[in-house]
């Protein structure tokens, strides 16, 4: 297979042309997310080029604390990022995103490479990407089941107090909700996976096939990454709402949160 082509700066820096013509799409539609889209798209390109100057050294100096730091890290900022997108959550249930979120991507993350692949969880060439795919599939799917069980705890407060007032037990009310959010988190991946390989090729398997991998290859490796972003996606959103909702709930079986007000 031919080797990849490098990019040239001069020639990569054409590709911030196709910003102005986001942008004069946006101006047309009377969209105003203009300043938004570039300072994203400034920010983007610093975060990458500071991780690639990081990374590079990680992968020419390989030690098990970087690489570990570098996942704790990438977790860190998850953990941040969920709790910046999903509002009105109590300390506990917080905590139990948190836990949800660690353990998760670190169960299927050694999985992954310890299992499958069969090398060690601190080489960073396969732990810090796979991670990065892993933890970040797992917080936007966690984004999206929580704010869905929040809204709906929101909107259907009437109800919730009806069904309370009447003697039902609120984690019998709130566990279909849950179930809900859970099915919102996981549908997007379950869309995505069901084009792959016909309407697109995913990321990773575009990424090795440039690199010069062979596409045989290239398709294990999408599949079992997959698999494990789905696991991760399901295993995070569905500990963080089982157990979350449940700091909803007072010794007394009711749910001072939303029957106070």
């Amino acid at each position: 297979m031919q080797e990849i082509i490098k990019l040239q700066i001069g020639r990569f820096l054409l590709i911030y042309i196709l910003l102005i013509v986001i942008a004069l799409i946006l101006k047309l539609s009377k969209i105003n997310h203009t300043g938004k889209l570039l300072f994203s798209s400034l920010r983007m390109t610093v975060q990458l080029i500071l991780a690639g100057l990081l990374l590079t050294y990680i992968f020419k100096n390989p030690h098990p604390l970087f690489t570990a730091f570098y996942i704790i890290a990438m977790i860190g900022f998850s953990i941040r990022r969920v709790f910046k997108k999903s509002h009105n959550l109590n300390k506990k249930f917080k905590w139990y995103i948190a836990v949800a979120i660690s353990f998760s991507g670190l169960f299927v993350l050694a999985f992954f490479i310890i299992v499958v692949i069969g090398d060690s969880i601190f080489n960073p060439q396969y732990a810090i990407p796979i991670s990065g795919m892993i933890i970040g599939n797992a917080m936007t799917g966690i984004i999206l089941g929580l704010n869905h069980f929040m809204d709906g705890v929101k909107n259907d407060r009437a109800k919730i107090c009806a069904l309370i007032n009447i003697g039902t037990p609120p984690k019998k009310v709130l566990k279909p909700m849950v179930n809900r959010a859970l099915e919102t988190a996981f549908l997007p991946l379950l869309n995505s996976m069901v084009g792959m390989g016909i309407i697109s090729l995913p990321g990773m398997m575009t990424g090795q096939i440039l690199a010069g991998t062979l596409p045989t290859t290239a398709i294990l490796y999408q599949i079992a990454i997959m698999l494990c972003i789905a696991s991760a996606v399901t295993l995070t959103t569905f500990l963080s709402l089982n157990l979350g909702y449940t700091t909803l709930i007072d010794k007394d079986d009711n749910i001072p949160a939303i029957t106070s007000t």
